[in-house]
Order: structure tokens, then sequence, then C-alpha cells
């Protein structure tokens, strides 16, 4: 059965292939940064750097690549997307100097853009329009092991065949898994959506829009610092590197959980309020940190779950505030503010260990407690769109 033949299908090619695309390149670093530096006569820091540049070109991206979806679907979008990723962990494999691996994230950059959940988002509210909710969930629910899946992984291919191998399968798994199972997506929409305009649509940035954009990119610069710098601050803490492995193991299996309970028990209730919970998991997780290791594991549980319900939030709140038209814009848009602030996590959470070590978790849970007061300043009702106009 394709994937176009029922939602089922489309979950489970779409959900796969955001595990191994999550998997392969935003949690690559937590692992294989300090091999990488080493190789190519880099810091570490100087590898983040890098990877800061490539979420600046997915953030670029998006907009464009929303609208995009909004027109023609995102079946081609995607395949593209497993084109990039694979061309940026070939490149990476070869990598000699910084020159190499800037090249490498810049490709990476790209996939980023094009092919992780903004564009999964904007893809099913394509094909499913306002009752895309419990698909993107579903989505979500795969995606979430993407660390659990990704993090034992690679290090397995760092100790069983070195880093530059491990990026090489990464790639072929892109090629022969990520293509065959994206090009399964529908061609087009089965619902009844209007097609967008051709001409540019102009989406109103209102009050809500500007405290969604500053929530949704608090919680993921929160989300990207953790993703890259989570098994060195646990050992900051003093885990060993073997705790800090497992503990944030345990990460996705909370993402799962609560992605669970959020498409059961908090089905019939408004997206933001999932949104507002999420970011209150965050900094209760960073206060249990007092209790040592149990306190960790904990956390992780805590951390992954808060982030597992807000990565599906991104999705569904838009969605339920400002309905499916020119929603992969309207998305794409959100979603500026967010990359832009995931640039500059890796490398800024990678100098305030350096300067605050563990204390770096209160700076955290700071942020998501901001986030929290914005998702709560949000009305939960239909949100006003006469400014979206065309341009």
């Amino acid at each position: 059965m394709s994937a176009g033949s029922s939602r089922l299908g489309v979950i489970l090619a779409l959900g796969t292939t955001q595990t191994l695309a999550w998997a392969s390149s935003y949690y690559l670093l937590a692992i294989l940064a300090g091999p990488i530096a080493a190789s190519t006569s880099m810091s570490a820091n100087g590898v983040f750097a890098a990877f800061s540049f490539s979420l600046l070109i997915s953030a670029l991206a998006g907009p464009r690549v929303g609208r995009s979806i909004d027109r023609f679907g995102g079946r081609t979008v995607l395949m593209l997307s497993n084109a990039f990723f694979a061309a940026g962990l070939f490149v990476m494999a070869g990598a000699s100097d910084w020159v190499w691996v800037w090249l490498a994230w810049a490709f990476m950059g790209a996939g980023m853009g094009f092919g992780l959940y903004d564009a999964a988002f904007a893809t099913l509210a394509r094909i499913y329009g306002a009752t895309a909710r419990p698909a993107i969930t579903g989505v979500t629910l795969m995606g979430g092991l993407a660390s659990t899946v990704g993090w034992p992984l690679t290090a397995w291919g760092l100790a069983a065949v070195g880093w530059r191998e491990t990026c090489v399968i990464w790639a072929f798994a892109h090629l022969f898994i990520g293509v065959p199972l994206n090009a399964m997506l529908p061609r087009v929409r089965a619902g009844d959506l209007p097609s967008p305009a051709d001409h540019a649509p102009r989406i109103g940035i209102d009050r809500t829009m500007i405290l969604l954009g500053f929530a949704f990119a608090a919680g993921w610069t929160i989300s990207t610092g953790m993703a890259a710098h989570l098994p060195r601050l646990l050992q900051d803490l003093g885990a060993t590197g073997t705790q800090a492995i497992a503990a944030g193991m345990l990460i996705g299996p909370a993402q799962v959980a609560a992605r669970i309970a959020e498409a059961t028990l908090f089905k019939r209730a408004h997206p933001l309020t999932s949104a507002r919970l999420s970011a209150g998991l965050h900094p209760l997780g960073a206060a249990l940190l007092f209790f040592g290791l149990p306190g960790i594991a904990l956390f992780a549980l805590l951390h992954g779950a808060g982030n597992g319900i807000l990565t599906i939030a991104r999705g569904t709140v838009p969605l339920a505030l400002y309905g499916p038209e020119n929603y992969g814009y309207r998305l794409g848009i959100l979603g500026v503010p967010s990359r832009m602030a995931q640039a500059a996590s890796p490398l800024l959470f990678g100098l305030l260990i350096e300067a605050l070590g563990a204390g770096t978790f209160v700076v955290s849970a700071v942020i998501m407690l901001a986030a929290l007061a914005a998702f709560c300043l949000v009305r939960a009702g239909p949100a006003k769109i006469d400014g979206d106009e065309p341009g």
C-alpha cells in the first residue's frame, strides 16, 4: 500500500523520514563535534558555529519553502531535502579543514530548511487541511525517537567504523530510505481547500504572531542548546559519560509518551493548553536537578516531555488560530525567529557552559518561563486575520 492511499501510510512514511532527518543532522554533533574538530584542526565551538550557520540558512529558506508547499504540496520538497542532507553528509565525511566543514553544513542547512518539521507540518496541512492535527501528532510521535535512535547509532558508528564512515552511512540512508519514502507521499492534497493564489500572500504580523514567534523561538533555543550540549552539561553535574548518554536516551521515550498523552488526554483541548504545559516542564525539571542522579533522570523525562509537546504545538497552534489557508507560509514566517535563535543557541550555550557550567540550567529555566508567559498572553480563540491580504 502506498503512503498516498491512507492516512496511516502517510504518517508512517513521513514519521520515518523525519526521524532520519533529525537523527542525522540536528542530533549529530552531540556525538561527533569532538571527533570532527580534532580531525579538521577546528575547535568544538568552531564546529558548532558551522552548525549555527546551517540554521541561518534553514531560517532564510523557511518562508519560501512553506509557500511552495502551500501551492504544490510537499512531496518534491521533502525528496529534495534528502538530496541536500546526503550531499552535506558526504562532504562532511571527506572534510579536511574548516572550509569543507562549513560547506557541508551549508548543504545540511538547506536540507533542514526543506525537510524538518515545518516542512512536514505544511505538507500534512496541504493534504488534510484543518483536520491535520492528528497526523501532525502521529508524525511527531515517531520523530520523537530521533535522539533515542540517533545518539546510540552515531555513537556506535563512531566506535565501530569512525566518524567519517558514520556520516557516509547516514548519507546513504537518506538516498535509499528517505527518498523512496518521501516519494510515496501524495502528489496533491486530498482535501478540498482551494489552492493558494499564485501571488505571494502578505501575512499580518499581529500581537498573536509576535507572542507565538517569541515563545517558539525561546522553546527551540532551549531544545537546540540541550540537543547539542546535554551530555556535557549532565557530566558537569557529576554524571559519568555513560550516565549522561543514558539520561539523554530518556528524552526520546519521554517525547513519545507526552505526544501520546497529547493525542489522547488533550485531544479535545485547545492546542494552547498543551503549549503552556510544555513550556512549564523544563523549569520544573531544572529544579529537580538538585536531587542528584534521580533528579537528572527526572529532568531528562520532563525536558523531553515538554519538548515533545512543544513540537506538536508549533504545528497545531497556528493551525487552530489561523486555519489552513497560507499555513505553510505562515509557519515559515513564524519559524524565522526560531531558526535564528536556534542558530545562535549551540555557540551561546557552549560559551555559557564555559562560564557557568551547570549553572546554565538556571538560564534555560528562565528562558522557558518567559515562553510560558508569552503563551499565557495568547488568546485561545481564532485570531483575526484582517492583515492577511494579497501582496
